[in-house]
């Protein structure tokens, strides 16, 4: 990946629903679903230093599907495809 995360930020790639109907049958269209927020991580920063210098492990890895804040992040378009840097404070939990 060409994009490489500073600190505690992580690059996610979302998710997006293919569900474009309700249950009872009427279309979604795209502008008025809401944003995903479930996403593959697809880079991961070093992490965050802690008070004395020493860096911090990270909590999640490269291929994780994670669950993160609504307004979170900064959108980013890299070759064509869109990414969501974000803080990993911003990630609320790892989806198996």
């Amino acid at each position: 990946m060409k994009l490489q995360p500073l600190g505690d930020r992580v690059v996610v790639k979302a998710v997006e629903d293919n569900e474009s109907r309700t249950a009872s049958g009427l279309v979604i269209p795209d502008t008025a679903k809401e944003k995903p927020q479930i996403g593959e991580v697809m880079a991961v920063g070093p992490g965050a230093r802690d008070d004395d210098g020493d860096r911090m492990e990270m909590e999640v890895s490269v291929g994780d599907r994670v669950l993160y804040s609504k307004f979170a992040g900064t959108e980013v378009k890299l070759d064509g495809d869109e990414y969501l840097v974000l803080s990993e404070r911003d990630i609320l939990a790892i989806v198996n």
